[in-house]
């Protein structure tokens, strides 16, 4: 069935009339790992800065509220290339999964449409995607080093080492073939290793924030007991790993390297322009996660809770966006695909799992989402978080972890967006609990999650 689906989808998109080259943008994609939504100064950090993705932002869009269905690398790296949740697409965790041949990614699709693409960088697919057909092709398996890193060029070529940062390098070569002469558009993946742990800044950026103190969380000394025996049990306590010992070198370190990939940004723009390729190009840039950064002293990812949930996501296409949009419904990385295939003027296969956002540049459609379902599978694991899955909506949030011990988190958002009282089984909660309870087993059946 996947076999004559990916044959369906692929006959659906040769068969639509496509526009000529000139009407259709090049797309470039970029994507940082563990980036945390407010990890922008546009979003208004009071520390880093970040000029390059901020004018991404003010030549464009920031979405306010965008989140990821499965905040870890592999899954949420999956997802963006297929337009499905992981449950679907069948990448569940970081053990090196693959999304089967049958499933196509939106890259197969531009390419069928008459796209050329490129893939540079980080993947964190089990196959590092050299299994897909690309036009141009330069990554690297697992999680890369950040100095000296061991990059393929060709998905057949050797992973040979590479003088550099990892992301400087990977962007350059990026860069080299989108300058080149191009007979149809481009669709770039170009996918970042910053801001991923362990944090080794590039050379010209390692003493930055020397003479800085960073701000604890409002969040820092909040009670972890006070929570689940799920959130509180877990292995996530700064202070408690080598490479994570105290908060400020941490973040300094993390800081670091997104400062690395605003510099890489910069040189893109800077390509861009000098091609005269920049306002016919659609450029979106997201994060594969989000990340605790002191919030209970924790760090990492993986659970439901705001700081893990939410992500950057800035587009630019003057064509459709309007300069220093700001964009508040919920977005989910589900959507990208979508989005993308919209941009070039191509259908969205009735398989993604996501919606275009391209019609909320103008405004939100009365029929946009209310809620969504959040769902992860790795457990038991490095950080020790158990499986769980959860309904989010403008207001509220229901979490459960549906394995013994069975537990549940309830959150009045609009009150408490620390998410600090767990509503749960408080008296006057019944009535939205057996609500939020169905969504999730209605969001489930709506996306295809038998198990």
């Amino acid at each position: 069935m996947r076999k004559l689906l990916f044959s369906a989808v692929l006959m659906l998109v040769a068969s639509v009339g496509i526009a000529s080259a000139a009407d259709r943008p090049n797309l470039l994609i970029m994507m940082t790992d563990d980036q945390r939504a407010d990890a922008l100064s546009c979003a208004g950090n009071p520390v880093l800065r970040t000029p390059n993705l901020d004018r991404i932002a003010g030549e464009g869009a920031r979405f306010r509220n965008m989140f990821v269905t499965n905040a870890l690398c592999a899954p949420s790296r999956a997802t963006l290339l297929t337009g499905l949740y992981s449950h679907s697409h069948g990448v569940t965790d970081n053990r090196g999964r693959i999304v089967p041949q049958s499933i196509p990614m939106v890259s197969d699709l531009l390419r069928k449409a008459g796209y050329e693409v490129a893939f540079c960088g980080k993947s964190h697919q089990g196959n590092a995607l050299r299994d897909r057909e690309w036009d141009h092709y330069f990554g690297y398996r697992g999680q890369g080093n950040y100095l000296k890193p061991m990059v393929a060029e060709g998905t057949k070529g050797k992973d040979l080492p590479r003088d550099g940062w990892m992301d400087d390098v990977i962007t350059d070569d990026a860069i080299a073939w989108m300058k080149q002469p191009h007979e149809k558009p481009f669709a770039m993946f170009l996918f970042f290793k910053a801001p991923h742990r362990s944090w080794t800044p590039p050379p010209r950026h390692k003493d930055l924030f020397n003479n800085v103190t960073i701000p604890l969380p409002k969040l820092w000394d909040a009670d972890r007991n006070a929570k689940t025996q799920a959130f509180a049990k877990a292995d996530n306590r700064i202070g408690d790993f080598a490479d994570v010992k105290d908060f400020q070198s941490y973040v300094k370190d993390y800081y670091r390297t997104i400062v690395g990939v605003d510099d890489n940004v910069g040189k893109v723009f800077a390509a861009l322009e000098a091609n005269k390729q920049l306002d016919s190009t659609a450029i979106l840039f997201t994060s594969d996660n989000g990340f605790f950064q002191g919030e209970w002293k924790a760090f990492d990812k993986r659970f439901m809770h705001e700081p893990s949930i939410r992500v950057p996501l800035l587009m630019r296409y003057p064509a459709k966006i309007k300069a220093g949009s700001l964009i508040d419904p919920m977005v989910l990385n589900v959507d990208i695909a979508p989005t993308l295939l919209d941009l070039a003027g191509l259908p969205v296969p009735e398989s993604m799992q996501g919606r275009s956002v391209v019609p909320l540049f103008a405004g939100t459609p009365a029929d946009w989402r209310k809620d969504w379902l959040y769902e992860y599978f790795e457990y038991p694991a490095e950080h020790n978080v158990r499986k769980h899955r959860g309904v989010r909506t403008d207001t509220h949030k229901l979490i459960h972890y549906y394995e013994s011990p069975e537990e549940w988190e309830l959150y009045d958002l609009s009150k408490d967006p620390d998410e600090l009282h767990n509503l749960y089984r408080k008296p006057g909660m019944e009535a939205l609990t057996t609500q939020l309870k169905q969504r999730i087993v209605d969001l489930r059946k709506q996306t295809n999650d038998r198990d």
